[in-house]
């Protein structure tokens, strides 16, 4: 492989689906992955604690917790205005219409507005350590959708990462002293899981979509479009927890709930804005590895920072960290690991496969 060339990553749909990746000199390719790990793996992190934070406080608007997720899209304007427009598309093929994109873009954030409720919901009835392990589950999701939607290959290593990511969220389903707020009924911690588990599979699907988005609609090349999907969607998917809001009343208890909170009220503002600024860097990084390298990549990343968020909630809250939470971690790391794996050995066959057809290529041209 030359040393200008991108890596050789191994997306098993057809060719003409493929993004032109390989018009990034290797460390343009290595800097775009490297800023969008740190961006999901910081900003996950930070929204979740944060998020958390929020409700231990006080907090109890489902909608608020929301909206935040969505509503700091503005300041992603900034960095748009410096990054080269998006160019012409990648094949012969004319461009979708404005109506087409417009129309994806809603129902995008449609469903991410409801992806964000159900996470909302989970967090609100679960500590920050069970709904983490919870959600790596997205990880196995997302392999089945990436399957069918993406051509994804399925093999059996990809399997061993979803049996091992799904026990171990059986695991924390039936583990009795998984802490909780305080208080809190067996019901409501069901109905958080249950939530949390929902919110994983529909946000594994949104992945698989985004995906198809970019190889089959948009076809565009620079990164200028990565933060055009994110402002788009976020741009819906903040209308409808406005709705939202405004419909269920519960904007009427806000005031209320700001005075109450017990770390003041400028905490409660801080909060509410450091966790809706963490979940958009945290949503760059994701959509960023979607168009640099797959959906199901970036569920990769997601997971690994979901694995290490247990820790940091159990140094920042002091959660309660028992064995069949650990097994329960060890298994999402092991399920975590042997993806890993299966990309390396992708890597390897894709890297031997460019060689020998440039090997051809080049023996070609020479007669």
């Amino acid at each position: 492989m030359s040393g200008n060339e991108a890596p050789i990553l191994v997306h098993h749909g057809t060719s003409s689906d493929q993004l032109p990746l390989s018009k990034f000199k290797r460390w343009h390719w290595w800097v775009l992955v490297s800023t969008n790990i740190f961006f999901l793996l910081a900003g996950q992190c930070a929204a979740v604690l944060m998020g958390r934070y929020y409700y231990d406080k006080g907090g109890n608007s489902k909608w608020l917790a929301t909206l935040v997720q969505t509503a700091a899209f503005p300041i992603l304007l900034v960095p748009l205005l410096f990054i080269p427009s998006s160019q012409k598309p990648s094949t012969e093929s004319t461009s979708s219409s404005i109506a087409v994109i417009s129309f994806i873009y809603v129902i995008l954030g449609v469903v991410i507005a409801g992806d964000n409720m159900l996470y909302s919901v989970g967090l609100l009835y679960l500590s920050a350590s069970t709904y983490s392990l919870i959600c790596a589950t997205q990880l196995a999701f997302n392999a089945i959708f990436s399957y069918f939607i993406n051509s994804q290959k399925f093999t059996v290593l990809i399997f061993n990462s979803v049996v091992g990511l799904s026990l171990s969220a059986s695991l924390i389903a039936i583990n009795d002293d998984s802490s909780g707020p305080s208080g809190l009924s067996k019901w409501k911690y069901a109905l958080g899981f249950l939530t949390t588990l929902a919110a994983s599979a529909l946000y594994s699907l949104l992945l698989s979509l985004m995906q198809l988005t970019f190889q089959r609609v948009l076809k565009k090349e620079t990164f200028a479009v990565v933060l055009e999907m994110q402002i788009y969607t976020s741009v819906v998917a903040t209308c409808v927890a406005i709705i939202g809001l405004f419909a269920s009343g519960e904007w009427k208890t806000l005031h209320g709930e700001m005075n109450g909170f017990t770390a003041g009220s400028t905490s409660y503002i801080m909060t509410l804005i450091g966790t809706a600024v963490s979940w958009q860097i945290c949503s760059v990084g994701v959509v960023g590895l979607i168009f640099v390298v797959s959906s199901l990549f970036s569920n990769v990343i997601s997971t690994l920072s979901l694995a290490l968020t247990p820790i940091a909630s159990v140094i920042v809250f002091h959660d309660k960290m028992n064995g069949v939470k650990i097994i329960a971690m060890l298994m999402a790391i092991w399920g975590f690991a042997t993806y890993i794996y299966q990309n390396y050995l992708d890597d390897l066959k894709a890297r031997k496969l460019h060689s020998d057809h440039t090997d051809r290529n080049y023996q070609s041209s020479s007669c």
